[in-house]
C-alpha cells in the first residue's frame, strides 16, 4: 500500500477537493512534476495542462490554466485559477 498525503484544491471559487492522494502529476510553468507523500517543501507556478491525482484504486484528472503549488508537512494545497474535470 502506497503511503497517501493530502491534496487540497482550491479555485476562486470554492474548494474543489480534500482528500488523501498516492500522488499527483501538475504542470509546472517549466514542465510537469510529480509530488508523493513525504516530498520536500515545495512553492511553484502552476501553467496549463493536465491534474493528474491517483490513490490506490482510482486516477481523477482536470484541466488546469495556471495558479500556485505549495506542499508542506505532508499536504499539497494548489490554488488554481481555473479547473475542469476531464473524462478517462
Amino acid at each position: 500500500m502506497a503511503k497517501e498525503f493530502r491534496l487540497q484544491v482550491y479555485t476562486q471559487e470554492k474548494q474543489v477537493l480534500d482528500e488523501l492522494v498516492t500522488s499527483i502529476t501538475v504542470p509546472g510553468e517549466d514542465g510537469y512534476l510529480g509530488v508523493l507523500a513525504d516530498h520536500a517543501p515545495l512553492i511553484c507556478t502552476l501553467g496549463n495542462g493536465t491534474l493528474t491525482v491517483k490513490r490506490e484504486s482510482a486516477e481523477r484528472q482536470m484541466r488546469i490554466a495556471g495558479g500556485f503549488l505549495e506542499v508542506a508537512g505532508n499536504t499539497a494545497t494548489i490554488l488554481a485559477d481555473s479547473l475542469a474535470e476531464t473524462r478517462l
